[in-house]
């Protein structure tokens, strides 16, 4: 059996196995962890109010499983923020949290800025446009972290059922997934092709890990971790939980162009990093047709993806991790010593 279907049969679980909320809590107290959920948001307000409410009420009110339940806004114009708050949760806005170091627009700068402003241990991120939530989405993640401390990040896959989109007719989810990222994998990181849904914005992770790895700012964090953290420390730090089924909102055809475009420049970015890339040519500009008046008009969109130091390089951050009071589950080591001990479990 080779390294990736082993990996496959003993890393891949399902969220039934960790349904028992107050086992887990049993081995968060054990552990003397704390647990944050962060959930990034730009004008969610169709489904934020009843992904907090639910996620509130069976793992804070009834089950203290969380400490803590937070959305990270990019400037919503909606009512997102008012709803979340009503929901439950603590809100930021992802431009008030380190000011100093500026403000960049995306998914992946308000992650980034969750592990300043959040407490946790361990972080739990979701997608916000979950229309069929249910608390496995948070269990199912944990569950791993909790039983096996030789695991560090989680990814969900699921099934991603077809549903009718006004625009692009009948559709299913992860066209970006299996047309560009699965095959881009399978060719230079082949290991990592063994992720089901490698772009899940449903996973979770040691702060130990996340503190260490650069973010893009925006879609192409999720990818980044596992190839950054795969060549740090392999396969064996990661699981991945069936979570069953998600629905959520389809994105049409041209905003999936340009978010494979910043997705490209993430992933060509490491392979030029380990000498498998010439530098792209200049321009930073994504080509796209559209039909206008009986004919075909070339639409041109500039698409950068910056990206942001580990944050474990940022003083202010150093400093406030500082200030906080080590408990037996918050590592009160250096960065450097609490992941060795992490991986030395299983002899990375």
């Amino acid at each position: 059996m080779d390294t990736v279907e082993r990996w496959l049969a003993t890393r891949t679980f399902h969220h039934g196995q960790f349904a028992a909320v107050e086992e887990l809590l049993r081995r968060k107290e054990e552990q003397g962890l704390t647990l944050s959920l962060c959930i990034p948001t730009l004008n969610e307000a169709a489904t934020i109010g009843a992904l907090v409410t639910c996620l509130r009420s069976a793992l804070g009110d009834r089950v203290p499983l969380l400490d803590e339940i937070a959305v990270i806004d990019s400037g919503s114009i909606d009512r997102t923020v008012e709803l979340a708050a009503a929901a439950g949760a603590s809100v930021y806005r992802a431009a008030d949290i380190l000011p100093a170091t500026g403000s960049q627009r995306g998914k992946g700068e308000n992650l980034w800025k969750a592990l300043y402003q959040l407490r946790g241990d361990i972080f739990v991120f979701l997608d916000a446009d979950i229309a069929t939530i249910d608390p496995r989405f948070v269990t199912g993640l944990l569950g791993p972290l909790l039983r096996h401390p030789e695991i560090g990040y989680v990814k969900a896959c699921y099934d991603r059922p077809f549903c009718r989109n006004e625009a692009d007719g009948l559709l299913g989810g992860g066209r970006v997934t299996e047309i560009l990222v699965r095959p881009f994998l399978s060719l230079h990181f082949p290991e990592l092709a063994a992720f089901i849904q490698p772009l899940a914005g449903e996973y979770a992770a040691r702060r130990v890990l996340l503190e260490t790895i650069p973010f893009p700012v925006g879609y192409g964090v999720e990818v980044a971790h596992l190839v950054d953290l795969h060549a740090r420390h392999g396969l064996g730090i990661f699981a991945q939980t069936d979570l069953g089924e998600r629905c959520h909102r389809h994105r049409s055809n041209a905003e999936l162009g340009r978010m494979a475009y910043a997705l490209l420049q993430v992933l060509e970015r490491r392979l030029r990093a380990r000498g498998g890339r010439p530098e792209p040519g200049a321009g930073g500009l994504l080509h796209q047709f559209v039909r206008h008046h009986g004919a075909f008009r070339r639409e041109t969109a500039a698409i950068d993806e910056p990206e942001r130091p580990p944050m474990q390089e940022v003083a202010a951050y150093r400093q406030r991790r500082q200030a906080i009071p080590s408990g037996h589950g918050s590592w009160p080591l250096t960065t450097a010593t609490a992941v060795d001990r992490l991986f030395a479990i299983v002899g990375h």
